[in-house]
C-alpha cells in the first residue's frame, strides 16, 4: 500500500507486489528517486512509502474474496494516480533550461520548488491522494482483509489433476506412440544380462494440460508388473515432505510394525525409513507435477540408488526442473508434444458425438476453429467438447461459444478444470514474471512476438529494475526465457546458442490473460470481441486496438484517454479514426508497427507525450520523420525499421537518452550517420545507417559511444571519392568500440565494395560474440584479429576467397565458436578434411560455394572427433574429388548430428557417380545412431532427396538467408 502524507523520515524499506501489476514498482523507485534528489523537501509534496506484504498474500490467492478484490483495486488505481502526479510534477521541475553560474541555479531551483506546486495544481492532488491513502486503509481495517487471507490459505481444494488419474484407456486418443516409446525405454537394460542395473529417470515436461500426467499414468499402468512395489504421488506447490512419504509408505507393501508411530516421524525419520523400506527392492514411483528444483532434490533423497533398476517418472511443467530431475547419462527427458490434427478431431468428435464420422457438414468450419484454438491441447479438447455435447447441435451456438471462450473460463462449470490447470502456472508465477505474461495479451492470436521488442517495451512501461551486476535488458531477457522455461510460452526461432528469437501464446494461456488482464484493468482492447471498452471498469491504463470503425471511434471519443500509458494499433486497424495523439498524454509505449496508411494518420501532438519511452513506426509507409518526435527528450527506443525514412533531423542527436536506434531496410539504404551523433552516449543498438553516405566527423563519433554493444551497418561505396578515409575512419571507430562493449557487428553491402580494413582491426574486440558479412566482397585471407585469443567470438559469418586448412585449425581452437559460416570462391586442393578433436563446442557449420562466377566446389570430409557436438550441417560435396575417397562424407563421426543438407556439384562427373555419391550418403545417414534429417540437393538435376526422415514434404531455403537469426 502507498503512504503519501508529509513526514520528514526517509523512506522505510518496501517490497514490489503483484498486485497493481507493474504500476507499485515504477511508483516506488520514482518515488526514491525524488526523494534521493531532494525535491521531496517541498512541502505538501514531501512523501513516504510503505508497502505492505498483506498485499503480496492477498495477490496469490487462487480465488480471492470480492472484498480482497475491490481493496487490491483502490490500490492499483492509487499507485498509478500517484505515480502521474509524480511524473507532471518532475516534468514541470525540469522544464526550464538553466543559465547563469552554479548559485544561481541553485537559487532559480528553491523559488521554483515553492511556487511550483501551486502553479500546477499538484498541491491539490497530493491532498486528494491523501484523502485516498486514508480510505484504503480505513477499508482494509473494516474488511479484516488480514483474517480473510488466513482463512483462505488454510482451505484446501480439490486437485484438478486428479480427474487425469482415472480416464478410462478407451477414452485416450494419440497416446499409444509415445506411451508405447517410453515403455519400451524404461525396461530395456532388462533384455541384456551385462548392463549395469542403474536407476534410471524419466522425467516428462510441457505445457499445463498436454496430458503429462496421463500419460505418466499410462507408462506406470503398463510396465508396474515388472517391479517389486510401486507408487504414484502427487505434489503441491508448496509440497509437505511428511505427507508424500506417508503417501508412499501407504502403496507400498511393509512388514508388520514398520509404521508404528509414524504420526510422530519427523522429516528426517521419514526419509530414513523409507530408504529402509526401498533399498532391496525394485522399485517404480512417479512423482507428479513438481514444481521447484529445491522440491526435487529434497525428495530423491527418500529413493535409493541400489541397482536393481528401479525407475522414477517426474512430470513437470518448469523445463529446468526437468533438466535436475535428470542428470545422469542414462536418464531421459521427454517433452509433450501437442496432439495432432487428426487425433484432435478424433478426441473431439468422439466426445460430443460418440464417433469422428459424425459431424454435421454445417458444424465442421466451426469445428476447425475451435480445434485450432484449442491447439492440440487435450485438456481443452475434452473441456470444451464436453461443454458443447450439452448445448444445441446449432451452428450459431457453437459460434457463440467459440467467441466466448474468454470469458466462460471463469463461469462456465465445463471449463472449470481447464481453468485451473492453467490457472495453477499462473499463480505459481512471482509477480513481476505475472507482470510480463499480462503483458503479452496486447498481442493477437498466434503472433510471433519478437524477443528484443517485447524486452524493450517491458522495459519502457518500468516492469524491469536492475539486478545485481545485471543491466535492465539483461534482467529482462531472463524474465522472457523464463517463461518459456515454465512453459508459459513457446519458443519460436531457437537459434544457434539455443535460446529463442521470439514466442507464442497457446490460445487457450493466451484467452486466460486476457481474461486476467480484463479483470484487473491491465489492459483494454478494442475491436477484439468480448474484451472490448464495454466490459471494462476504470480508467483505461493500456490499449490494444486490433480493429476501429468510426462507431468504435466515437465510444473512445467519450473515454479519458489521459490514463493511457501504452497503445498498440495492429496493423490492419484503421487509423485515421483513431483519435488526436494530444488525447494520450501519459503514453510511455507508443506502437504503430505495421500499421496501414500512418502516413495519413496527423501526428502532430506528438511532442507533448513527454513520457514517452518507446515509438515504433517499424514496417510503415512513412517517408518522413515527424518533427515533434525531436522534443521526446525521455525517448529511449526509436524503431524506423523498414519504413521509407531515409533521412533524419539533425534534431536527432538531442534525444540523449535514446539507447536504441533502428533504421535497418530490407534492401539496403542510405541513411547518413548524424553528426553529432558522438553526444548520445547511451545509444546501445544501431542499424541501418550508410557510413559511405555518412560525414567523415559523423563516422568518427562512432567511437565515442562507449556503451554500443551492437551496431549493423550498411557499406556501399556508391562511387564515392572519399571511400579509402571512410575506410580509415570506420576502422578508427571500430578500435575505439572493440576496447569497450561491442558484442555485435554486422556489415552489408550491395556490392564488392572492398574491406581490406577489416584485416587490422586492433586491439582484439574482446567483448565481440557476433561478426556477419552480408556482401559480396571477399577477404583474401582470415583477418588477423580472428584468432584462438577472441574468447567470445560464438557466431561467424565471413567471405573467404579462399579456404585453408590453417584457417580450419585457427578457427577449431576457438572454443567459444557454436555456429560458423564460410562462404567461398575456392578451397585450396579443392579438398577440405576437418581433423579431429577440432571445434569443441560448434553446433552449426554452413559451408557456401559463392553463387560468382569462377567459384569452385570442394570435397569435404569429417574425421573421427571432428566437431563433437554438431547438429546442423549445411554443405558442398564435389562428387569428382569425391570418387577417389569413396564417396565418403564422414557424418558417421559427428555424433549429436540431427540435421543435414548436402548438396552435391557434379562438374565432371557420370550420372552414375552422382548416384553412387548420394547412396553413399543416405547409408552413413542410416547407420547413424541419431538418424538425422539429411536432405540431398543435386545440382545438375535439381532434384532433392530426403534421407532418414519421416516428413512427407522438404522445401529448399537458402541457409543464408538466416544470417540474422
Amino acid at each position: 500500500m502507498v503512504d503519501v502524507r508529509g513526514s520528514s523520515s526517509r523512506p522505510r524499506s518496501m517490497e514490489v507486489v503483484s498486485a497493481a501489476h507493474g504500476v507499485l514498482g515504477p511508483l516506488v523507485r520514482k518515488l526514491n528517486s525524488l526523494l534521493a534528489d531532494e525535491c521531496g523537501r517541498l512541502k505538501g509534496v514531501r512523501r513516504e512509502i510503505r508497502m505492505h506484504a498483506a498485499v503480496q498474500k492477498y495477490a496469490k490467492l487462487q480465488d480471492p474474496d470480492i472484498q480482497v478484490k475491490a481493496w487490491i483495486s483502490l490500490v492499483r488505481k492509487l499507485a498509478y494516480d500517484t505515480e502521474d502526479v509524480i511524473d507532471k510534477f518532475v516534468h514541470h521541475l525540469g522544464n526550464s533550461s538553466h543559465h547563469g553560474s552554479f548559485k544561481e541555479f541553485f537559487r532559480k531551483t528553491a523559488r521554483r520548488l515553492k511556487t511550483l506546486g501551486s502553479r500546477h495544481g499538484i498541491a491539490s492532488q497530493i491532498d486528494d491522494l491523501k484523502v485516498r491513502v486514508k480510505q484504503v486503509e480505513d477499508l482494509k481495517s473494516r474488511y479484516k482483509l488480514d483474517d480473510i487471507a488466513c482463512s483462505a490459505f488454510d482451505h484446501s481444494i480439490v486437485d484438478p489433476r486428479l480427474s487425469a488419474l482415472f480416464i478410462e484407456e478407451e477414452h485416450l486418443v494419440g497416446i499409444d506412440g509415445p506411451r508405447d516409446d517410453l515403455v519400451n525405454w524404461m525396461v530395456e537394460d532388462e533384455r541384456s544380462s551385462t548392463t549395469t542395473k542403474y536407476r534410471k529417470v524419466l522425467s516428462i515436461v510441457g505445457f499445463g494440460g498436454l496430458g503429462k500426467t496421463t500419460l505418466a499414468r499410462e507408462v506406470y499402468r503398463k510396465i508396474q508388473g515388472h517391479f517389486h512395489c510401486w507408487a504414484f504421488i502427487s505434489i503441491s506447490q508448496k509440497p509437505n515432505v511428511k505427507k508424500i512419504m506417508k503417501d508412499v509408505i501407504s502403496q507400498v507393501p511393509c512388514k508388520e510394525g514398520f509404521t508404528k508411530d509414524i504420526d510422530t516421524w519427523d522429516e528426517k525419520q521419514f526419509m530414513s525409513k523409507l530408504r529402509e523400506l526401498l533399498q532391496d527392492k525394485r522399485y517404480l514411483i512417479v512423482v507428479d507435477d513438481i514444481w521447484s528444483i529445491s522440491a526435487w532434490e529434497t525428495i530423491k533423497n527418500a529413493f535409493p540408488e541400489n541397482n536393481l533398476s528401479s525407475r522414477i517418472i517426474a512430470t513437470t511443467r518448469i523445463v529446468d526442473v526437468a533438466k535436475s530431475c535428470c542428470q545422469h547419462i542414462n536418464d531421459r527427458v521427454y517433452e509433450m508434444e501437442a496432439l495432432s490434427d487428426i487425433h484432435s478431431k478424433r478426441l473431439f468428435f468422439k466426445r460430443i458425438f460418440g464417433s469422428k464420422n459424425c459431424c454435421p457438414d454445417a458444424l465442421k468450419e466451426v469445428s476447425n476453429k475451435i480445434l485450432k484454438k484449442c491447439g492440440g491441447l487435450p485438456l481443452a479438447i475434452i473441456s470444451i467438447s464436453s461443454l458443447l455435447a450439452n448445448r444445441p447441435v446449432v451452428k450459431d451456438e457453437w459460434e457463440r461459444v467459440t467467441r466466448s471462450i474468454g470469458s466462460a473460463l471463469d463461469k462456465d462449470r465445463s471449463l472449470e478444470g481447464m481453468n485451473s490447470i492453467l490457472s495453477l502456472s499462473y499463480n505459481d508465477l512471482p509477480p513481476n514474471l505475472k507482470t510480463c505474461l499480462l503483458y503479452l495479451s496486447i498481442f493477437p492470436e498466434d503472433y510471433v512476438i519478437d524477443r528484443d521488442i517485447l524486452v524493450r517495451r517491458w522495459i519502457a512501461e518500468g516492469f524491469i529494475t536492475e539486478g545485481r551486476g545485471q543491466s535492465k535488458q539483461e534482467v529482462a531477457e531472463n524474465h522472457f526465457y523464463e517463461l518459456i522455461n515454465r512453459s508459459m510460452v513457446q519458443p519460436v526461432e531457437i537459434g544457434y546458442d539455443g535460446k529463442a528469437r521470439a514466442c507464442q501464446v497457446h490460445d487457450m494461456m493466451l484467452e486466460l490473460i486476457i481474461s486476467k488482464s480484463v479483470e484487473d484493468n491491465f489492459m483494454a482492447f478494442m475491436g477484439h470481441g468480448q474484451s472490448d471498452l464495454a466490459n471494462r471498469h476504470g480508467f483505461i491504463r493500456r490499449l490494444s486496438v486490433h480493429y476501429i470503425h468510426q462507431d468504435l471511434a466515437s465510444v473512445l471519443a467519450n473515454e479519458d484517454l489521459s490514463h493511457i500509458r501504452s497503445l498498440t494499433v495492429a496493423a490492419s486497424a484503421c487509423i485515421k479514426h483513431l483519435p488526436s495523439l494530444v488525447e494520450f498524454g501519459a503514453l510511455r509505449v507508443l506502437d504503430f508497427q505495421d500499421c496501414e496508411n500512418l502516413e495519413e494518420y496527423d501526428m502532430n501532438g506528438i511532442d507533448k507525450l513527454f513520457q514517452l519511452k518507446y515509438l515504433s513506426l517499424r514496417g510503415t509507409y512513412m517517408s518522413k520523420l515527424p518533427t515533434g518526435i525531436l522534443r521526446l527528450h525521455g525517448l529511449e527506443t526509436l524503431d524506423l525499421s523498414n519504413t521509407l525514412i531515409r533521412e533524419l533531423p539533425s534534431g536527432i542527436v538531442q534525444l540523449i537518452k535514446l539507447q536504441h536506434l533502428l533504421i535497418k531496410y530490407y534492401d539496403g539504404g542510405e541513411t547518413k550517420i548524424p553528426n553529432g551523433i558522438g553526444n548520445m552516449r547511451n545509444l546501445r543498438v544501431i542499424s541501418g545507417f550508410n557510413v559511405t553516405m555518412s560525414s567523415l566527423s559523423a563516422v568518427e563519433e562512432l567511437g565515442n559511444l562507449t556503451a554500443l554493444e551492437e551496431l549493423h551497418l550498411e557499406h556501399d561505396d556508391q562511387g564515392s571519392q572519399e571511400y579509402n578515409s571512410h575506410e580509415e575512419m570506420l576502422l578508427s571507430s571500430l578500435c575505439k568500440l572493440g576496447r569497450c562493449k561491442l558484442r555485435s557487428l554486422w556489415i552489408c553491402s550491395a556490392n564488392s565494395t572492398p574491406l581490406q580494413f577489416l584485416d587490422s582491426w586492433s586491439p582484439l574486440p574482446s567483448s565481440l560474440q557476433r561478426f556477419l558479412m552480408s556482401t559480396g566482397y571477399y577477404c583474401p585471407k582470415m583477418p588477423k584479429w580472428i584468432a584462438p585469443k577472441l574468447t567470445s567470438l560464438a557466431y561467424l559469418d565471413i567471405n573467404l576467397f579462399e579456404i585453408t586448412e590453417e584457417d580450419l585449425r585457427v578457427l577449431g581452437d576457438m572454443h567459444a565458436l557454436l555456429a560458423l559460416v564460410l562462404t567461398f570462391k575456392g578451397v585450396q586442393n579443392d579438398k577440405l578434411i576437418v581433423r579431429g578433436h577440432v571445434f569443441p563446442c560448434l553446433k552449426e557449420f554452413c559451408l557456401i560455394v559463392s553463387q560468382r562466377f569462377g567459384a569452385r566446389a570442394t570435397y569435404l570430409k569429417f574425421e573421427e572427433r571432428a566437431m563433437p557436438k554438431l547438429e546442423k550441417l549445411v554443405a558442398p560435396f564435389l562428387v569428382s574429388m569425391a570418387k577417389a575417397y569413396e564417396f565418403k562424407l564422414g557424418i558417421n563421426h559427428l555424433p549429436c548430428l540431427n540435421h543435414a543438407e548436402i548438396r552435391l556439384h557434379n562438374s565432371g562427373a557420370s550420372s552414375s557417380e552422382s548416384k553412387a555419391a548420394a547412396a553413399a550418403i543416405r547409408n552413413e545417414a542410416n547407420a547413424h545412431p541419431n538418424h538425422p534429417r539429411v536432405f540431398i540437393f543435386n545440382k545438375m538435376e535439381e532434384d532433392v532427396e530426403e534421407t532418414a526422415s519421416d516428413e512427407e514434404d522438404f522445401k529448399e531455403e537458402s541457409y543464408t538467408d538466416e544470417k540474422e537469426g
